[in-house]
């Protein structure tokens, strides 16, 4: 009876009056993570809901979330700009999507584009 288990994961289950009743949680599975070459990757200036200051948008990765906060780390270092990693998108601080286009290029993610104005 060691096991501690997060009774929120438990959807739909309120109550069971049977004693060798053990939920089955579900389990998060982790995306497998695209290979460079096949990620859609778009590189996009936003400025919504920043009181205007603009910040270059990456979206379209697909993989797990570490994957993608380490290519945050690599991408904001390497413009000596901060930013951050939230929502499966990579948020990084000015107007950067000539470096960050070029960058991710290098790295092997050759599908990636400027998206919006």
């Amino acid at each position: 009876m060691g096991k501690k288990k997060n009774k929120k994961n438990r959807i739909g289950v309120v109550y069971s009056t049977n004693p060798e009743y053990d939920y089955d949680y579900e389990q998060e599975q982790d995306q497998d993570a695209l290979p460079a070459q096949q990620q859609k990757l778009r590189v996009l200036l936003d400025r919504k809901k920043r009181k205007g200051k603009e910040v270059t948008l990456i979206t379209g990765y697909v993989g797990p979330e570490d994957d993608l906060k380490d290519l945050g780390k690599f991408l904001k270092s390497k413009c000596g700009v901060g930013g951050s990693v939230k929502d499966g998108e990579i948020i990084v601080q000015g107007d950067q999507r000539d470096q960050v286009v070029s960058l991710l290029q290098e790295k092997g993610y050759s599908n990636t584009k400027k998206s919006g104005g």
